[in-house]
């Protein structure tokens, strides 16, 4: 059955207080940033051992949380008023650990989220059904998680080359090639990219992530000039589930011997959108979007 897409409620009027529910990297302080600036008193929650140091100087209060306190979170941030939440970042499988076996302590799972696993996650454990039954159990405490992009629309990838660097006609056939299939496996839910070159497929992402699999092509593919293809699950969530790339995925795109980057317009975030352009340029990297009507 194909999946459909989670209808959200709209983002406040500003100066609503707006939760944040940071992971780790760059992208829980691009949306803090963007609540900031357009007026939202942001009231944030770090995982302990993932968020950005730099987190807590930004935002109106902060508190350090377990990964697998939900019930926590809702509490907390429903005693700051805050009724509605952004939930991002990473969550490091090793930083969880560190301190081990201290660590635990912090991150013992309270009792909301031992029942929400046992009521929904125990036979499903997609990050899709993770994110459904930590966004019911938060309503359940009166906080709506709202669309991750609202307050970064700008850092989406845009249809039409981005770059100044243009893709060759080999590489337009290799993605109006590729971008069918691409569709499918987003819908089947495999993963969120797939490589392609001479209109063959050399790889398709699966759980390893789009970095490990760039590692894999490039030992498959000696030759370079290969496209990556990247786009959003079907029927994705906007709370979460939103696909990203950064300056990384450039720099790994070359390394490992592709020269073409092709984004599903409106759907991917570009973290720090101008130097990943800047940085694709100076490699030769082309990077293009696809609107929708072509996905």
């Amino acid at each position: 059955m194909p999946a459909t897409l989670t209808i959200l409620p709209d983002p406040p009027a500003p100066p609503c207080p707006i939760g944040l529910i940071a992971g780790g990297g760059r992208l829980p302080i691009m949306i803090a940033k963007g609540l900031i600036a357009a007026g939202h008193p942001v009231h944030a929650l770090g995982l302990r051992n993932q968020y950005d140091s730099v987190l807590p100087s930004l935002c109106t209060s902060f508190r350090r949380v377990g990964v697998l306190q939900v019930g926590t979170w809702g509490g907390l941030l429903r005693k700051m008023d805050v009724r509605h939440a952004v939930m991002v970042g990473r969550v490091d499988k090793a930083k969880f650990m560190y301190g081990f076996p201290w660590s635990m302590i912090h991150n013992v799972p309270d009792w909301r989220t031992c029942l929400t696993w046992f009521r929904h996650l125990r036979h499903d454990r997609r990050s899709h059904a993770v994110l459904v039954a930590i966004a019911d159990e938060l309503s359940r405490s009166g906080v709506h998680l709202i669309d991750s992009t609202a307050p970064i629309s700008e850092s989406l990838a845009e249809a039409g080359v981005m770059t100044r660097r243009q893709p060759t006609s080999q590489q337009r056939a290799d993605i109006a090639f590729a971008w069918p299939l691409l569709s499918q496996t987003l819908r089947l839910d495999i993963g969120q990219a797939i490589a392609v070159r001479d209109r063959d497929v050399i790889a398709v992402e699966a759980v390893e992530g789009t970095d490990r699999m760039m590692e894999r092509v490039g030992v498959i593919c000696r030759a370079t000039g290969w496209t990556l293809c990247k786009g959003a699950r079907a029927g994705h969530d906007r709370r979460s589930d939103v696909p990203t790339i950064g300056p990384q995925t450039i720099e790994n795109l070359y390394k490992h011997g592709g020269r073409c980057l092709a984004l599903a317009a409106g759907d991917v975030i570009m973290i720090d959108k101008a130097e990943l352009l800047d940085l694709a340029d100076s490699l030769g990297v082309a990077v293009i979007g696809v609107p929708a009507a072509q996905a």
